[in-house]
Protein backbone atom coordinates (compact mmCIF):
# COMPACT_ATOMS: atom_id res chain seq x y z
CA UNK A 1 0.00 0.00 0.00
CA UNK A 2 1.32 3.43 -0.95
CA UNK A 3 2.12 5.77 1.95
CA UNK A 4 -0.17 8.80 2.13
CA UNK A 5 -0.34 11.89 4.29
CA UNK A 6 -3.70 13.09 5.55
CA UNK A 7 -4.97 16.34 4.03
CA UNK A 8 -6.83 18.17 6.80
CA UNK A 9 -9.91 20.19 5.86
CA UNK A 10 -9.47 23.45 7.77
CA UNK A 11 -12.69 24.98 6.45
CA UNK A 12 -10.75 28.24 6.09
CA UNK A 13 -10.08 29.74 2.64
CA UNK A 14 -6.36 29.97 1.76
CA UNK A 15 -5.32 27.92 4.83
CA UNK A 16 -4.28 24.34 4.15
CA UNK A 17 -2.90 21.55 6.32
CA UNK A 18 -1.56 18.05 5.87
CA UNK A 19 -0.16 15.68 8.47
CA UNK A 20 1.63 12.37 8.79
CA UNK A 21 2.98 10.14 11.55
CA UNK A 22 6.71 9.47 11.28
CA UNK A 23 8.60 6.82 13.20
CA UNK A 24 11.47 9.09 14.22
CA UNK A 25 12.26 11.43 17.10
CA UNK A 26 10.94 14.99 16.78
CA UNK A 27 14.47 16.40 17.20
CA UNK A 28 15.78 14.43 14.21
CA UNK A 29 12.89 15.64 12.01
CA UNK A 30 13.10 19.25 13.22
CA UNK A 31 16.86 19.38 12.69
CA UNK A 32 16.39 18.11 9.12
CA UNK A 33 13.65 20.66 8.29
CA UNK A 34 15.67 23.53 9.76
CA UNK A 35 18.49 22.98 7.22
CA UNK A 36 17.53 24.83 4.00
CA UNK A 37 19.80 22.58 1.90
CA UNK A 38 17.43 19.70 2.76
CA UNK A 39 14.33 21.43 1.37
CA UNK A 40 14.81 20.23 -2.24
CA UNK A 41 15.13 16.65 -0.91
CA UNK A 42 11.74 16.73 0.80
CA UNK A 43 9.86 19.06 -1.57
CA UNK A 44 6.73 17.44 -2.96
CA UNK A 45 5.84 20.32 -5.30
CA UNK A 46 8.82 19.86 -7.60
CA UNK A 47 9.45 23.59 -7.40
CA UNK A 48 12.31 23.82 -4.86
CA UNK A 49 15.60 23.38 -6.71
CA UNK A 50 18.30 24.44 -4.23
CA UNK A 51 19.55 27.00 -1.76
CA UNK A 52 20.74 30.39 -2.90
CA UNK A 53 21.80 32.13 0.31
CA UNK A 54 21.37 32.02 4.07
CA UNK A 55 22.58 30.14 7.12
CA UNK A 56 23.26 26.41 7.18
CA UNK A 57 20.74 26.01 10.04
CA UNK A 58 17.63 28.18 10.46
CA UNK A 59 16.76 30.18 13.58
CA UNK A 60 14.18 32.85 14.45
CA UNK A 61 14.66 35.81 12.12
CA UNK A 62 16.98 33.94 9.73
CA UNK A 63 16.71 34.91 6.07
CA UNK A 64 17.32 32.35 3.36
CA UNK A 65 16.91 32.23 -0.38
CA UNK A 66 15.81 29.27 -2.46
CA UNK A 67 16.19 28.52 -6.16
CA UNK A 68 12.75 27.69 -7.53
CA UNK A 69 11.15 26.71 -10.81
CA UNK A 70 7.54 27.02 -11.88
CA UNK A 71 7.74 26.96 -15.65
CA UNK A 72 10.71 29.34 -15.47
CA UNK A 73 13.52 29.48 -12.90
CA UNK A 74 13.31 32.15 -10.19
CA UNK A 75 14.43 32.64 -6.62
CA UNK A 76 12.57 33.49 -3.45
CA UNK A 77 13.78 35.00 -0.19
CA UNK A 78 12.19 33.76 3.04
CA UNK A 79 12.40 34.78 6.69
CA UNK A 80 11.83 32.53 9.69
CA UNK A 81 8.95 34.04 11.70
CA UNK A 82 8.34 31.26 14.26
CA UNK A 83 10.87 28.97 15.88
CA UNK A 84 10.37 26.68 18.86
CA UNK A 85 13.23 24.18 18.99
CA UNK A 86 11.99 20.70 18.15
CA UNK A 87 8.36 21.82 17.83
CA UNK A 88 7.54 24.62 15.37
CA UNK A 89 9.28 26.36 12.49
CA UNK A 90 7.60 28.75 10.06
CA UNK A 91 8.78 31.10 7.35
CA UNK A 92 7.26 33.50 4.86
CA UNK A 93 8.38 35.28 1.74
CA UNK A 94 7.74 38.72 0.25
CA UNK A 95 4.07 38.01 -0.49
CA UNK A 96 3.59 36.84 3.15
CA UNK A 97 2.50 33.27 2.44
CA UNK A 98 3.50 31.24 5.50
CA UNK A 99 4.81 27.67 5.54
CA UNK A 100 4.69 26.11 9.01
CA UNK A 101 5.81 22.74 10.35
CA UNK A 102 4.45 21.67 13.73
CA UNK A 103 5.89 18.54 15.35
CA UNK A 104 4.02 16.68 18.08
CA UNK A 105 5.99 13.98 19.81
CA UNK A 106 3.84 10.92 20.53
CA UNK A 107 6.70 9.03 22.17
CA UNK A 108 10.51 8.99 21.90
CA UNK A 109 10.41 7.53 18.38
CA UNK A 110 7.04 8.65 16.99
CA UNK A 111 6.18 12.15 15.82
CA UNK A 112 3.15 13.64 14.07
CA UNK A 113 4.29 16.28 11.59
CA UNK A 114 1.73 18.83 10.43
CA UNK A 115 2.61 21.12 7.55
CA UNK A 116 0.43 24.14 6.90
CA UNK A 117 0.35 26.83 4.26
CA UNK A 118 -1.36 30.08 5.11
CA UNK A 119 -2.18 32.53 2.36
CA UNK A 120 -4.74 34.53 4.33
CA UNK A 121 -2.34 37.44 4.84
CA UNK A 122 -0.93 37.28 1.31
CA UNK A 123 -0.18 40.66 -0.18
CA UNK A 124 -1.50 39.52 -3.55
CA UNK A 125 -4.67 37.44 -3.46
CA UNK A 126 -4.67 36.80 -7.23
CA UNK A 127 -1.31 35.06 -6.86
CA UNK A 128 -2.70 32.57 -4.32
CA UNK A 129 -6.25 32.27 -5.69
CA UNK A 130 -5.67 28.81 -7.25
CA UNK A 131 -3.65 27.48 -4.30
CA UNK A 132 -6.41 25.14 -3.14
CA UNK A 133 -5.96 23.17 -6.34
CA UNK A 134 -2.37 22.13 -5.72
CA UNK A 135 -0.94 23.26 -2.34
CA UNK A 136 -2.56 20.57 -0.13
CA UNK A 137 -1.46 17.80 -2.53
CA UNK A 138 2.09 19.19 -2.69
CA UNK A 139 2.26 19.36 1.11
CA UNK A 140 1.03 15.76 1.42
CA UNK A 141 3.73 14.64 -1.05
CA UNK A 142 6.33 16.62 0.91
CA UNK A 143 5.35 14.87 4.14
CA UNK A 144 5.54 11.43 2.51
CA UNK A 145 9.02 12.26 1.19
CA UNK A 146 10.04 13.56 4.63
CA UNK A 147 8.83 10.35 6.24
CA UNK A 148 10.85 8.28 3.77
CA UNK A 149 13.97 10.32 4.51
CA UNK A 150 13.51 10.07 8.27
CA UNK A 151 12.68 6.36 8.38
CA UNK A 152 15.06 5.27 5.60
Amino acid sequence: MKERAQIVDTGVPLFFKAQIEINAPAKKIFDFISIPANHPLMDGSGMVKGTLMGPAQLYLGAKFGMKMKLGVPYFIKNQVIEFQEGKVIAWRHLLHNVWRYELTEIDANTTVVCESWDGRQARSKWWVSDSGDWVPKAMAKTLVKLKGLMQG
